[in-house]
Parts: structure tokens; sequence; C-alpha cells
């Protein structure tokens, strides 16, 4: 798996998606799959799925699927890594920056950071809270997701995707 550190996961991403997903930075195993939530125990695709985005659970190689459901994913760092606390705070500011210059070409309805934490330190947000935001970029919303990995032990399957099917409702109107 080192060498999957240096491998970069393509996004998925078309203009005008109604949600753009942003997840943290690639884990090890999506590094070397260049599948994005690719780790087993991750739970964004039973969260997409369970929410109702998708009418049948995708599985990570089957992620360009999402895209004709108005659907695509990003990350905020682009370096993979074993563990997110391995980024640093110039790591998420500039994710950041280069993540509101994507946002801006491709103007998604709605961009959703799966990560409360991410979301602060990219955004330099301290008070953001799991749900839709005041920032807007450009046009597009901005909703912070609960984190969906499987360490995030807060958020059951139930509730995350219940939070999921929240924006979806929302992305829906």
């Amino acid at each position: 798996m080192e060498a999957a550190r240096d491998r970069l996961v393509p996004d998925v991403v078309a203009d005008g998606l109604s949600v753009l997903f942003c997840g943290i930075n690639p884990g090890l195993m999506t590094a070397a799959t260049g599948h994005h939530f690719a780790r087993p125990g991750n739970r964004f695709w039973p969260a997409l799925h369970r929410s109702g985005f998708t009418p049948r659970q995708l599985l990570p190689s089957q992620q360009r699927e999402l895209l004709s459901y108005g659907l695509g994913i990003t990350n905020v760092v682009a370096r993979a890594t074993a563990r997110a606390d391995e980024l640093s705070a110039e790591e998420y500011r500039e994710g950041g920056r280069l993540l509101t210059l994507k946002v801006t070409r491709l103007r998604p309805r709605w961009l959703a950071v799966v990560g409360v934490t991410a979301y602060r330190a990219a955004f330099d947000d301290r008070g953001a809270r799991v749900g839709p935001q005041a920032r807007t970029i450009g046009d597009t919303r901005v909703w912070v997701l609960p984190n969906p990995s499987g360490l995030n032990a807060h958020w059951t399957p139930a509730t995350l995707a219940q939070e999921f099917a929240r924006l979806r409702e929302a992305a829906a109107t």
C-alpha cells in the first residue's frame, strides 16, 4: 500500500451536478484501487443508497454511474494517507482553496463535504455543524455531512442515511 500514497484518485465530476460529494482525502485502499470510499466498512455507499440518492447500492468500482444520477465525488485534499489526522492544517487550507476553484468551475447545485472536521479546517469555520451551511460558493449551496468512516461510531448506518436523505430532499427542491 505504500506505493498507493503517490497515486492520485481521479474525480468523478461533470458540469452542473445536483450534488458534488467531497471526501476528506483518499485512504490507502481508495488510492490503490482508484475508487472513492473503497475501504470495506466505509459507510458512504450504503448511506447513499439508503437515503434514496441511488436506486441500488453501488460498489466503489461503479462510481462513474453516479454521474447518471447528477452526483459526483472529489476530495478536499488529494494526498492519500492511512488516516485523515496525517494531514496538515496547510493542506486543508490549500484544499479548501482548490475546492472553491473547482466548485466555481463545475457549478454543482450543492457541495456536500463529508466530514465536519475537514470542512472546519478547509474553510476556517470553527462553528460549522452537520447540515446546511450559510456559506455559498457562487450559486452553490454547501452541506456538511458526517464522516461515513467506520471509525466514526457516533453516527450509525441509520442516522447517516437520515442525514444524507435530508440533503437529498433539499437538493430535490
